[in-house]
């Protein structure tokens, strides 16, 4: 898009928010006994005709407050909320002239509890003790709005494209229903489809483990939580929709959500079935299930597949179809046990078609490989979670954890290749036509007894963690290998069949003793055991059938390690400022073993290496912290790189291990700072980390005159990443109309290393990338956004062929979504991306033009839509990607131009009460 179209539309949207003549309302918040400001307290503004919240904001540290507000002749109410003190109301409030209230005390409200509050009184934001939470009814969305919407109204909240979400800059990664989890922590189905207008609070807590949640340890991470309470009047009832969609192309869409809410005991069932590359949950309100546009939330990951609990559904790689169902079950049982699970069932199948320009760079000169594949795969899966907490009395608690997931996979492939060298002559060429089926299996437990004991801050816990996976694959292959030179060629008509087996036992026991008020002794024994056993078992076509054992493509290997880390460590938690650090000697036992070719190998192996793990968390005040945590350990090399077998699947690459290697010690630092300022609603964060990685295990490759790769392993010395992320944003709200700004950068710079032809290359990597972001809304309106990213990507190289290599993407989009006239909802998605110096043949850039005009009627009840995708028909997926050894250029089948037709049902019936035409009536 132009840019002097933003800049057009910039101007025109500040001139309508700020064009408007404002009057000033100020003053200070103390005790009333201590005269001590009172930082964090609620002010807030309430029309007098109906007590809706007209704006609010937040005093400072010194306690002081300032509205900026624009004139009107609505009488309204001034009132200020902090928890432990009594509510203060003042008079009706003059819109139209500015007023310095002086100082305002509050009382102390004797003997009061946090949560007793009236309920027309609840403010907009409450500051507590660990806990933000913000007042639903205060913040304004859609009439048919899901919870990701209130979810970015919220301030200090920010949601990106990708679907993270962040609270003030700290990350998300646990969303929970009235403090359980709906379809899995991750809760993206819970902020996708739950509608807003049941939610009564959204509160924002440290993200703690279930051993430091029980025993009231601080949290050792930074990371949030997102509690999503139901109103009381509605936590009981039946809500839901229903989605049913067909288009062109022979595309369809369809979901199903139903929720059944009393009290304790909340049942969910979802479906959902579609070719559109979606999970079929995404149930925005102007594009439902469609995917390519602002229903990215679920999560995606750097190949363009996305999924949910640990559920793959393809995604930019193909077209995907999918068939979907899951229930959720939460209750308490005999008032101790607190209960929930979650079952699904998928069934996908994708169809793609790749084209693969490679540039595999050595160290005096380079050669080119052109690939083209025809893929389509399938499976189906089964995932179990089980999540229980017994109260066995008011000291100790038991939490069990257990989780099931099978999956049953195919994929059959056709792929030619070709490779040349920088004059054009043929090194190397293969087909291939496979066939692969595998069977998955993961069984893992999570479970923990805490006590604590009647001495303050005296506690023990008990944690395991457990982990069995199952691994079955079949492959049929037949491929052909052809050299240009002398060298015989690679032709197989051959059955694998090959067995994996991963199992994991973590067994943690912490005792805590206190020294002082804020100080504790923390004694801990962490004991592991991994144990991984593989089988590859070959079989030739004899010409009538697959007898013939292959003892050079077969091999077995297997290692067991043991790890014991008994520590000493300090645990502070005082009013502002947490923190941990363990420190003491790892024991490791290493044991690997291989059988290949008749001949037996042990490596047996003892370590000992210092441990240490901390962190630090200090508030100052209540709008800026910092966090920061360091980890050293060791890694262990696997089985197969230190073990003298060769693996031969690959025609055109040979593996064989080190049995020299050392283990990879490793330091890891993380350091954040955020600030962020409610009455302002503005903030900031930033985030750095540093990882070294000594006795680095790197590749150690070796080809011949054909191209044909023999890769070992080795240490090297060190090798390095870094990062630094800044964010800032800030919002302006006046009565309806919203301004939000947002803009960031982040780097990121490594350095690598690695053999090639027994020569040792570096490669240093810096990626830089700013964005920017602007919404501008007018409730129950209109609502527009706009985000740019710039992406440079930029490598020099050590010891090769060339000396730099370098690309450079554009990401624009523009997201419109307006509610008038009455009944319409209307949505336009535009996006564009450049991609630079990308391979010829390979097209630089595209856009992707997604609309939708939605109709309710019958009360509201019913919506019908039409959506086009893809309305330019421009839509594709070309992607580079610089590597330390190669340049590769990639394009994949992806979704073009479709319309789809669909009609949305709601439900909603709560509390005996259903909703008809915008009124209740009962039943």
């Amino acid at each position: 898009m132009p840019k002097s179209l933003y800049l057009v539309l910039f101007f025109f949207v500040t001139s309508i928010t700020f064009a408007q003549s404002t009057i000033s309302l100020k003053g200070k918040v103390v005790d009333e006994t201590t005269q001590l400001p009172i930082e964090s307290a609620t002010v807030y503004l309430t029309s007098v005709k109906d007590s809706s919240v007209v704006d609010y904001t937040i005093t400072n540290k010194t306690g002081n407050f300032n509205f900026k507000i624009k004139k009107s002749d609505k009488p309204v109410l001034l009132k200020i909320s902090y928890v432990s003190y009594q509510d203060f109301k003042d008079d009706k409030v003059d819109l139209n002239t500015d007023k310095d209230f002086g100082t305002i005390t509050l009382k102390e409200a004797v003997n009061a509890l946090n949560e007793v509050v009236i309920k027309s009184e609840i403010p907009p934001i409450r500051i507590k003790k660990d806990t933000l939470e913000f007042n639903a009814a205060s913040f304004k969305v859609g009439a048919d709005a899901n919870v990701e919407a209130l979810l970015k109204q919220l301030p200090g909240v920010e949601i990106t494209p990708e679907g993270k979400i962040t609270v003030n800059g700290q990350e998300v990664n646990n969303i929970l229903v009235n403090g359980k989890p709906f379809f899995g922590k991750d809760g993206k189905i819970a902020t996708q489809n739950l509608p807003a207008e049941i939610i009564d609070k959204v509160q924002v807590v440290d993200t703690k483990t279930k051993s430091e949640e029980i025993s009231g340890e601080a949290s050792g991470t930074q990371e949030k939580t997102i509690n999503l309470t139901i109103q009381e009047d509605k936590n009981k009832g039946l809500f839901g929709k229903i989605v049913a969609g067909h288009g062109s192309d022979k595309r369809y869409e369809s979901s199903l959500l139903l929720n059944y809410f009393k009290g304790e005991q909340k049942v969910s069932v979802l479906a959902s079935s579609n070719n559109i590359n979606s999970i079929g949950f995404s149930m925005d309100e102007v594009f439902d299930n469609m995917g390519g546009g602002r229903n990215s939330s679920i999560y995606y990951n750097d190949d363009g597949s996305f999924g949910i609990n640990n559920m793959s559904f393809g995604g930019n790689r193909g077209i995907t179809r999918s068939n979907m169902v899951g229930i959720n079950y939460q209750d308490k049982w005999l008032k101790k046990i607190d209960q929930s699970g979650s079952y699904y069932f998928s069934n996908t199948e994708t169809e793609n078609a790749n084209r693969t320009n490679r540039i595999n760079l050595l160290p005096e000169g380079r050669t080119f490989t052109n690939s083209n594949a025809i893929t389509k795969s399938g499976s189906n899966g089964h995932n179990l979670d089980l999540d229980f907490e017994i109260k066995i009395d008011s000291l100790s608690t038991i939490y069990i954890n257990p989780s099931f997931q099978r999956n049953k996979s195919y994929s059959k492939s056709s792929r030619n290749q070709i490779t040349t060298n920088e004059t054009f002559d043929e090194l190397n060429s293969s087909t291939n036509e496979d066939y692969s089926d595998n069977e998955f299996t993961n069984f893992g437990t999570d479970a923990s007894f805490s006590k604590r004991f009647l001495k303050k801050n005296r506690g023990l816990s008990i944690n395991l963690e457990s982990e069995f996976q199952r691994r079955n694959d079949f492959v049929n292959t037949n491929s052909a290998t052809l050299f240009a030179d002398t060298t015989p060629d690679d032709i197989r008509n051959q059955n694998r069949f090959e067995k994996d087996n991963n199992d994991f036992v973590k067994l943690e026991v912490r005792f805590g003793e206190p020294l002082t008020d804020s100080l504790r002794l923390s004694l801990t024994s962490e004991v592991t055991y991994r144990k991984v056993k593989n089988d590859l078992n070959t079989f030739d076509f004899d010409g009538a059938n697959y007898d013939d054992f292959n003892d050079l493509q077969s091999n077995a290997t297997s290692s067991n390690a043991t790890t014991f880390f008994p520590s000493t460590g300090l645990i502070i938690s005082k009013a502002k400022t947490n923190g941990r650090i363990n420190f003491g000697p790892e024991f490791i036992t290493f044991d690997a073993r291989s059988n290949y070719l008749g001949l037996t190998t042990d490596r047996n192996k003892n370590y000992v290496f210092p441990r240490i793990k901390g962190y630090i968390s200090h508030r100052m005040g209540k709008s800026k912290s910092i966090y920061s945590f360091y980890d050293y350990g060791v890694q262990l090399p696997q089985a197969n790189q230190v073990l003298p077998v060769e693996n031969l699947s690959n025609p055109l690459s040979t593996f064989v291990g080190n049995e020299d290697l050392r283990p990879t010690q490793r330091h890891n630092l993380y350091f954040s700072f955020n600030d962020y300022d409610y009455q302002s609603r503005s903030g900031y964060y930033i985030y750095s980390g540093f990882n070294l990685s000594r006795d680095a295990v790197v590749s150690s490759t070796i080809f011949d005159d054909n191209f044909k790769a023999t890769t070992t392993y080795q240490n090297v010395d060190m090798v390095y990443n870094s990062y630094l992320g800044v964010n800032w944003n800030k919002s302006f709200k006046k009565e309806k109309r919203t301004l939000r700004f947002g803009a960031g950068i982040n780097l990121n710079y490594d350095a690598n290393k690695g053999l090639t032809n027994a020569v040792t290359f570096e490669s240093r990597g810096l990626q830089v990338s700013p964005k920017v972001n602007l919404t501008w809304s007018i409730d129950e309106l209109i609502t527009v956004s706009q985000n740019y990213s710039y992406s440079l990507n930029s490598t020099d190289y050590k010891n090769y062929v060339i000396d730099k290599a370098q690309n450079f993407v554009h990401n624009a989009r523009l997201e419109i979504t307006s509610y008038v006239p009455k009944h319409f909802v209307i949505g336009s998605d535009f996006g564009y991306r450049y991609n630079s110096n990308i391979a010829d043949g390979f097209k630089k850039d595209f856009y992707l033009w997604n609309v939708s005009l939605g109709y309710n009627f019958f009360k509201d009840q019913f919506l019908a839509k039409v959506k086009v995708y893809d309305l330019l028909d421009q839509n594709q997926n070309a992607t580079r990607t610089i590597s330390p050894t190669a340049i590769v250029d990639a394009e994949n089948t992806v979704l073009k131009r479709y319309v789809m037709f669909s009609l949305t049902y709601k439900l909603e019936k709560f509390g005996g009460k259903k909703k008809e035409g915008g009124m209740i009536f009962m039943d």
